[in-house]
C-alpha cells in the first residue's frame, strides 16, 4: 500500500542543489499554511468585533480563506510530499515549487481586495496549477490507486469557481454552499488518507494492535459521507439530509472504533490523529441535528473544520515534518501543547455555537488557542523546514 510509506522516504541521489525550503512540497506549504492560520483568525476576529471597520471582508471571506487558503495549502504540501513516495518520482521542487507557492500567496492577497473577476481569477488559478504536477507523476508512474485524490482536487476547483460565481453574482449560486462542498471534499480526502495511514501507524507503533479492514464498512462510510455532503450542499429537506448525516456518523464512528483509538492514549503523535478523526462522526451528528433545526449550522461546520480538519492537519504537519526532516517520530512537549490547544479550540468553538452563554469569551478562547497552536508550530518547525534534512537525504 504505497500511501502508507509517507514517513520514511527512500534514499535518492543528491541531484537537488537549491534552497532547503524548496526541496519538497511540505516545506513551503506547511510554513505558509501555518503562518496564514496564525494570522487569519485574529484578523477575522478583529473584523467580526468591529476593530477593523470598513474592510469589506465578511463571513464569505473568512469561510473561503480558512478552506481554500489555509486547508488547501496544507493538502497540497502533503500530497506533493506523499506523492514522491507513492510514485518514486519527484513532485515540484526548486523554482517550480516556488512558483506554485507564489500563486497561492497571490491568491491570498487577491482575496483581500474588493471582489472582481481579476481577484477571482488569481485565486482560482492555484488549485489547477497545483493539481497538474500530481496528475503527471501519477500517470507517469501508473499509480491509478491515488488518482481519486486528483479528481477531488478538480472538484475543489469547481467548488472554488462556484464560490466566486456566486460572490460576483454571475450565477444564482450560494458562496456559503460552495464552501460547504469544499469542506466535505476535504473530509473525503481525510477519510481516504486517514483510513489508510491511521490504522497502519497504530499497528506499527502499538504492540498487539492489528486493525482488520472491513471493506463493506469502508464503502458505506465513504458513500454516506458523500451523500450527506451532497444533501448539505444542495440544502435538501431534513427528511432526506438528516438520515444521511446520521448514517455517515454511524459508519465513520464504527470505522474509527476498529482502529483501537483507546490503545493510543500514551502516544500523543498517534492519539491526535484518532481524536481528530473522531470529530468527523461527531460533526456528522451535529450536521444531522442542524438539518433538523435543533442546533445552529455553525456547530457542524466548526466540528468538521476546526475539529477534524484543524486537528488532523496539526497531527500530520508535525508527524510528516519530523519524518521528512530525518527526525524520530516522537511528539515533544511543544507538539503535545499544540495538540491540546487544538482540542480546547474546537470544544470552545462548539460551545459558542451551541449557546449564547459567554459566547464572546468562548469565541476569543477558541481563536486564541487556534492562533497559539500555529504560532508554536512556526517557532518549533520553521527552523527545521528551512534547513536540510539532518540525515543527509534529499527532500
Amino acid at each position: 500500500m504505497a500511501l502508507l510509506h509517507i514517513d520514511q522516504p527512500g534514499a535518492a541521489p543528491h541531484s537537488y542543489s537549491g534552497p532547503a525550503w524548496l526541496a519538497l512540497g511540505f516545506r513551503p506549504f506547511y510554513l505558509l499554511g501555518a503562518a496564514f492560520a496564525a494570522l487569519g483568525i485574529p484578523l477575522w476576529l478583529a473584523i467580526y468585533y468591529g476593530r477593523l471597520p470598513h474592510t469589506g471582508l465578511g463571513l464569505d471571506w473568512h469561510m473561503h480563506e480558512m478552506v481554500f487558503g489555509f486547508v488547501v495549502a496544507i493538502v497540497i504540501g502533503f500530497m506533493y510530499t506523499a506523492g514522491r513516495n507513492w510514485t518514486g518520482l519527484w513532485t515540484p521542487r526548486g523554482p517550480w515549487l516556488a512558483c506554485i507557492a507564489g500563486v497561492w500567496l497571490a491568491g491570498r492577497v487577491a482575496m483581500l481586495l474588493p471582489p472582481s473577476l481579476v481577484s477571482a481569477a488569481v485565486d482560482a488559478a492555484f488549485l489547477p496549477l497545483a493539481a497538474w504536477p500530481m496528475y503527471r507523476v501519477l500517470v507517469r508512474s501508473g499509480n491509478a490507486r491515488n488518482m481519486v485524490l486528483v479528481v477531488v482536487l478538480g472538484l475543489l476547483t469547481a467548488a472554488n469557481l462556484a464560490f466566486h460565481a456566486g460572490r460576483l453574482e454571475l450565477a444564482a449560486l450560494s458562496p456559503v454552499r460552495a464552501v460547504y462542498a469544499a469542506i466535505i471534499l476535504i473530509v473525503i480526502i481525510e477519510s481516504i488518507i486517514g483510513g489508510r495511514v491511521i490504522p497502519n501507524f497504530t499497528a506499527n507503533a502499538v504492540p498487539g494492535v492489528k486493525p482488520v479492514p472491513r471493506p463493506l464498512l469502508e464503502k458505506a462510510a465513504m458513500l454516506f459521507t458523500v451523500l450527506a455532503g451532497l444533501a448539505w450542499m444542495l440544502a435538501l429537506p431534513a427528511v432526506v439530509a438528516a438520515p444521511l448525516a446520521f448514517g455517515a456518523a454511524l459508519a465513520q464512528g464504527a470505522r474509527l472504533a476498529l482502529w483501537h483509538p483507546w490503545r493510543t492514549l500514551t502516544r500523543p503523535i498517534l492519539w491526535i490523529l484518532h481524536v481528530s478523526y473522531a470529530w468527523i462522526p461527531l460533526g456528522m451528528i451535529m450536521l444531522g441535528l442542524s438539518e433538523m433545526g435543533l442546533v445552529a449550522p455553525s456547530a457542524a461546520v466548526h466540528l468538521l473544520a476546526v475539529g477534524a480538519l484543524g486537528g488532523l492537519i496539526v497531527g500530520m504537519i508535525t508527524r510528516t515534518a519530523l519524518g521528512h526532516t530525518g527526525r524520530p517520530l516522537a511528539a515533544g512537549r511543544a507538539d503535545c501543547a499544540m495538540y491540546a490547544l487544538m482540542q480546547v479550540a474546537v470544544v470552545a468553538r462548539l460551545a459558542a455555537a451551541l449557546g449564547s452563554w459567554q459566547r464572546d469569551a468562548l469565541l476569543l478562547t477558541a481563536g486564541a488557542c487556534w492562533t497559539l497552536t500555529f504560532l508554536m508550530y512556526l517557532v518549533v518547525y520553521a527552523p527545521r523546514l528551512l534547513a536540510p534534512r539532518i540525515d543527509g537525504r534529499e527532500g
